[in-house]
């Protein structure tokens, strides 16, 4: 099976065949080009996707990544990314083993191709000029034997006439004589061009069209199989990233079988856990016997209309409701001119004005004076900037301890990030003394100073930051003078962060208790200062006010008021937007300064 037997006449239909191929071929390189592109494509909107769904550093979003089921999700995002990863590698090899190979190809196809049929044109060419031949000379030979003919039929004429001469006759003989030798030559000619043409076509179609066509035809049986190793390649180079998909869909199963619930339990555990105790039963309150106060958590003795009962500090209190108080702000006072729910924002609630026995204590023994209403204003003043405590005591137990303590591990890092600098200052400033030349030993002491001056200083706060830690941990009992000196020493260089409460421990919602071991180590002094900590006599009424509308009191401090009632004021506004009132003997708290109408007493207001 030959194209040059087969097909030794179809030289226009070969060209356009072979040039078809070649069309084929081109428009496989634009489709594996596209499946490049949209390779490339797919891999970056799977990588834009991983990272749109990686958590941000350095936010909170981060720290809730730590349950495996988020460590399960990272992992996945991570091997989604390597998945990505795998289709730029199919998108590369196409380029490389495909796209470039095959158009590199085309262009010698084209060369190819081109030197072929200019070949096959050439021998056509010369066909058709032999032929040419072949006629030119048949017409001679014909003319001449026509020419031949007709002189002698002349010389016939001429030679049977008698009028003729007979110079007229010899004549015409030659004249005859010259075109039949004219002839002869003619047909001898004729034979040559003619066994020559014959020769020539025969070669044409025996040898030079059959040569031609079948490097042709080797050249396009060429194409085809390069265009199906081509059609492996493309297939060959999915195959070989399937082992890599198959492990990252491994590494995405692993992660989901790793997700542990019961330790994402306990992380939730580790997270929100407070340390406080449950609250405990609320005692009997016997309101047949007038004038006896229950004796509650927030109070340190009964009345003085009562006497002076012994104070026990071990004794069994009512339980510490405020660990389930909602935090939530109370609502912001409305103006005067709008409803309450028109105002997005608010004065925070200030605390009651009763303190822990411990904080009485602390400042009886430091001889400092007591200002009156100054840690319900602290609190206020450090809601309203933002300001965090120093030991973190605004924080549950728990949650206080951990935060402590990673306190103390990034003080400790800093430590030996200090002090690894401050050794290699110190092998610097040795090799400048073993070869000067390389530098004055001197130049280094000054940061040599700086770098012992800061290790100096960060291990200062950590000891303060360890005394914290001891004192959650139950170590201490309480914490220790130097402790207190050194935390004295700091907040007086740093007074954003002032905290003249720190002895006391503040719940969540920012009212205090105190350590067991506070309290126990407050039994023995407790009979000698039974006068100084007496229950303070209630605040006297300074006047009256009218609630404009209802508030909802949840927050610690406040109290609940309905719209058209009429209260006591035991307190005016101090600047903060709140009015301390009293609706009886039991049920004080603050209100938003502008969801009342004050009423104040002249006496009580001069006095």
């Amino acid at each position: 099976m030959s194209w040059g037997t087969e097909l030794w006449d179809q030289f226009d239909n070969l060209e356009k065949h072979t040039q078809w191929g070649i069309d084929i071929l081109e428009k496989y390189i634009k489709f594996v080009k596209e499946r490049t592109e949209i390779e490339l494509s797919y891999a970056k909107q799977l990588r834009n996707l991983s990272k749109k769904y990686q958590p941000k550093k350095n936010s909170k979003e981060e720290e809730e990544y730590k349950y495996t089921s988020c460590k399960a999700f990272i992992s996945n995002l991570n091997e989604m990314n390597d998945y990505a990863g795998q289709h730029e590698v199919i998108s590369e090899n196409m380029a490389s083993q495909i796209i470039v190979d095959l158009a590199r190809y085309v262009q010698e196809l084209k060369q190819e191709r081109k030197s072929n049929f200019h070949d096959g044109r050439k021998a056509q060419q010369h066909i058709e000029t032999c032929w040419k031949q072949l006629e030119s000379s048949k017409r001679r030979f014909e003319r001449d034997c026509k020419e031949a003919d007709r002189a002698q039929q002349y010389f016939e004429k001429m030679d049977a006439d008698i009028n003729v001469t007979k110079a007229d006759v010899e004549k015409a003989r030659q004249q005859a004589q010259i075109r039949h030798q004219m002839a002869e030559d003619s047909k001898a000619d004729y034979s040559s061009i003619l066994q020559k043409f014959n020769h020539e076509q025969h070669e044409y179609y025996h040898t030079h069209i059959p040569n031609i066509f079948q490097k042709i035809q080797e050249m396009e049986e060429r194409r085809i199989v390069r265009m199906g190793e081509s059609m492996k390649t493309y297939a060959e180079v999915d195959r070989q990233v399937i082992p890599i998909i198959g492990k990252c869909l491994d590494g995405i199963v692993k992660a989901a079988e790793s997700i542990d619930q019961k330790n994402d339990s306990q992380l939730v555990i580790e997270a929100y856990k407070s340390g406080f105790e449950p609250p405990g039963d609320i005692e009997f309150e016997d309101y047949t016997q007038p004038m006896k106060r229950t004796v509650s958590d927030n109070s340190l003795s009964n009345s003085r209309g009562e006497g002076k009962p012994d104070l026990k500090f071990g004794g069994k209190s009512k339980g510490k409701l405020w660990p389930f108080i909602k935090k939530n702000k109370p609502p912001p006072p409305p103006p005067a001119s709008a409803s309450p729910s028109a105002v997005p924002n608010g004065p925070q609630s200030p605390k009651q004005q009763k303190e822990p026995l411990s904080h009485r204590f602390n400042e009886f023994m430091t001889s400092k004076p007591k200002i009156h209403c100054f840690r319900s204003l602290k609190r206020g003043l450090s809601l309203k900037l933002g300001a965090t405590p120093e030991d973190f005591s605004n924080l549950p137990p728990e949650q206080r301890r951990k935060k402590l303590q990673q306190k103390v591990d990034e003080l400790n890092k800093e430590i030996q990030k200090e002090m690894d600098q401050r050794d290699a200052i110190t092998k610097m400033k040795d090799v400048y003394l073993k070869n000067p030349q390389m530098g004055d030993p001197a130049s280094l002491d000054h940061k040599l100073a700086e770098v012992s001056q800061n290790i100096e200083k960060l291990r200062v706060e950590t000891q303060k930051f360890e005394a914290w830690l001891a004192e959650v941990e139950g170590r201490l009992p309480a914490r220790s003078e130097q402790a207190r000196r050194q935390s004295g020493l700091y907040d007086s260089q740093n007074p954003p962060t002032v905290n003249n409460c720190a002895q006391d421990r503040e719940s969540p919602d920012g009212s205090y208790t105190e350590e067991q071991s506070q309290e126990s180590e407050m039994k023995v002094l407790a009979t000698d200062f039974d006068d100084e900590f007496d229950d303070e006599e209630p605040l006297p009424a300074i006047g009256t006010c009218k609630a404009l509308y209802t508030f909802e009191g949840q927050n610690e401090g406040t109290i609940s008021v309905v719209e058209g009632e009429t209260l006591y004021v035991i307190e005016e506004d101090k600047g903060d937007g709140w009015t301390r009132i009293r609706r009886n003997e039991d049920e004080e708290g603050y209100v938003p300064t502008s969801y009342v109408e004050v009423c104040l007493d002249k006496n009580a207001k001069d006095s």
